[in-house]
């Protein structure tokens, strides 16, 4: 995007992530078989497998969700046979969180499929293509850890 402005990037950002992000998720779980798991659980999955063992007050933090709806969401994913709930031994109140072995499987190869599945619809880019998306990813991986510092505060609205 020669010349554009920041607010040009941005929208054209904002326009083209999500469906990004939704095209790689329905292509890898097409490719793989994988089940429909709605995006929470999928994010609650991926802190428990780097946290093993994290309470739920903790992945509510870390997530930015209120700590209701996490504890829905550790009630179904339960159920669901995606999470394990150990109560603390010296606080029964206390639980925490580890995945299950299946689980983490699906996480193995949702990763897998869906890093292929890049790869191939790369290959399909043209060499400068290629090279400029690869230049991009640190300054969208920053990009990520600027809004997740950011939390709740609403930016302001030009019009």
């Amino acid at each position: 995007m020669p010349n554009a402005s920041g607010h040009d990037v941005a929208a054209a950002l904002s326009r083209t992530l999500g469906p990004l992000r939704r095209a790689v998720l329905r292509t890898t779980r097409l490719a793989e078989d994988l089940p429909d798991l709605p995006e929470a659980h999928i994010e609650v999955l991926r802190t428990v497998a780097e946290s093993p063992g994290i309470a739920p007050p903790a992945i509510a933090e870390q997530l930015r969700l209120a700590r209701p709806t996490v504890s829905n969401l550790m009630k179904t994913m339960q159920r669901a046979h995606l999470i394990n709930l150990t109560r603390d031994v010296d606080d029964a109140r206390r639980v925490h969180v580890t995945a299950t072995a299946a689980a983490l499987e699906l996480l193995r190869r949702y990763d897998g499929a869906s890093a292929a599945i890049l790869h191939a619809a790369m290959d399909e880019l043209s060499a400068d293509e290629q090279r400029a998306v690869a230049a991009a990813v640190p300054a969208l991986a920053k990009l990520r850890s600027i809004l997740a510092a950011s939390g709740h505060r609403r930016p302001p609205i030009d019009t």
